[in-house]
């Protein structure tokens, strides 16, 4: 058994050589983070018609040399005053109240819950446990692009993807596909590796613990700077990271010269919201606005409330366009995450196949581009395919989510926490959970090697907690 030396991001491993360690990346800004910016104005649609020139001239400088940083900057704080267009088809309210008010006015309605006190352990542990087994499934191979993952696969007879991949296959195809066998493939693991997607799960159980169900976006901002290290942290969390610490406060630490601002951040901090609100996806997603509103905008923040509320509503159905419709519920009707998530749905709905809406998943967003890749919209497509074409068999739904790659290990955490509702810990298959060993690793004080029996245990005694006041 070989020791597992892979982390959560490519950036683990240090800064590039001859790179200046201070200007780490997510701290400094480069040339596609100017790129990202524009796209991400486009797409906000913000006027972007007075700034067109100085993003051409500023892109040609070279931004690795710290004089050239200044400029980069004050471009940035001129994107964020930017009006609206005009002729933008959508409402994006970033604030809970102006979210709240353009909501769907038709909500669906869910039963009760009503569940046993062994019912209720059984789907919070088997909430924790999916989640380390989608994230153990996508981790290894996280950041591979299609052409790469889907050749692996089918040289080594892994396709379609049915189970966690792995590397004790033959050599030329481990060199051709460049895989390194140090990093969480199954052959490795006797515990669950530290992971972005489940330090922030144990992180909502942290705050709830210290704060209840009063916590602040100020009490979140405070919990990072005194119980994660910054490097622990990744593109918008990284920069709303630094914005705390020049005593930037949220909301506005989410906006100031943030380019990731609707990426994936804030969706995969979305678990434990819904774990707690069992059964209330609206108090589900007010729990995760006040998380993610500390680092995204708009469709970064209803990532997070869609995600949560969708686990909240999981513990009273198992029909999972329910579930889907039940997170849609608590984000803004007219805005693309739920435009796209529509579309998703439509396709199921026409008998389009996997592989087709795959496909169409890929034409719409561009995986070679970093914010396409880690974008909010783009992976909660690949959630809702998983969803829909995995009928709701547990490692079908999984396997599907992390086979069309995007973020593999978000997007298999994320339906492994609703699926492990759905089944409950008795009945997800041993093969997904017996090779972790109920053992997790975190990057958060206090935590750094549990149980997640024990998590669950925590999980239902913050449940009995707050029931006298939810």
């Amino acid at each position: 058994m070989r020791t597992c030396l892979c982390s959560s991001s490519i950036d683990s491993r240090g800064p590039p050589p001859n790179c200046d360690p201070m200007r780490y990346l997510w701290l400094s800004l480069s040339k596609e983070d100017l790129q990202t910016e524009y796209l991400q104005c486009c797409q906000e649609g913000k006027d972007l018609s007075s700034l067109k020139l100085e993003f051409r001239r500023v892109e040609a400088l070279d931004l690795d040399d710290p004089k050239n940083q200044s400029a980069a900057c004050a471009l940035l704080d001129k994107t964020i005053s930017l009006k609206i267009r005009s002729d933008y088809p959508y409402h994006e309210p970033s604030d809970l109240e102006g979210i709240r008010a353009v909501r769907p006015t038709s909500r669906p309605k869910l039963e009760s819950l009503k569940l046993s006190e062994g019912q209720l352990f059984d789907k919070i542990y088997g909430a924790w446990l999916g989640r380390v087994a989608g994230c153990l499934l996508g981790k290894p191979v996280e950041g591979w692009r299609r052409p790469r993952l889907w050749g692996y696969l089918k040289e080594t007879g892994q396709f379609p993807l049915t189970s966690y991949i792995s590397v004790d296959v033959a050599d030329d195809a481990l060199k051709r596909y460049d895989v390194d066998t140090d990093r969480c493939f199954i052959e490795n693991v006797e515990n669950m590796p530290e992971d972005d997607d489940t330090n922030y799960t144990t992180i909502g159980l942290a705050i709830m613990k210290k704060h209840g169900r009063d916590f602040t976006p100020l009490d979140v901002a405070d919990f990072w700077l005194h119980e994660m290290p910054i490097l622990h942290t990744y593109t918008a969390e990284r920069v709303a990271y630094r914005n705390f610490s020049l005593l930037i406060q949220p909301p506005t630490s989410a906006v100031y010269r943030n380019v990731y601002r609707e990426w994936i951040g804030a969706q995969i901090r979305a678990d434990f919201w819904g774990y707690v609100a069992v059964g209330k996806p609206e108090l589900a997603a007010e729990f995760a606005w006040r998380d993610a509103c500390v680092s995204h905008v708009k469709n970064g923040i209803y990532g997070e409330m869609w995600a949560a509320a969708m686990i909240s509503a999981s513990f009273t159905t198992d029909d999972v366009l329910e579930i889907i419709e039940a997170g849609l519920a608590q984000i803004p009707e007219q805005c693309r995450l739920a435009n796209e998530v529509w579309e998703t749905i439509g396709w199921w709905r026409d008998g389009v196949t996997y592989d087709e809406a795959v496909e169409r998943i890929h034409s719409r967003w561009d995986e070679s581009r970093a914010h396409d890749w880690c974008h909010t919209i783009s992976n909660a497509r690949i959630v809702v395919l998983a969803f829909l074409w995995g009928e709701n068999v547990f490692g079908r739904t999984l396997t599907r989510a992390v086979q069309p790659c995007f973020d593999t290990d978000c997007n298999g955490a994320t339906v492994g926490s609703i699926m492990g509702i759905i089944h409950g810990a008795r009945d997800i298959p041993r093969e997904w959970v017996e090779p972790f060993n109920d053992a997790l690793e975190t990057g958060i004080s206090g935590y750094n090697r549990v149980k997640l029996s024990d998590m669950a245990k925590e999980t239902v005694n913050l449940i009995h907690r707050l029931a006298d006041k939810i």
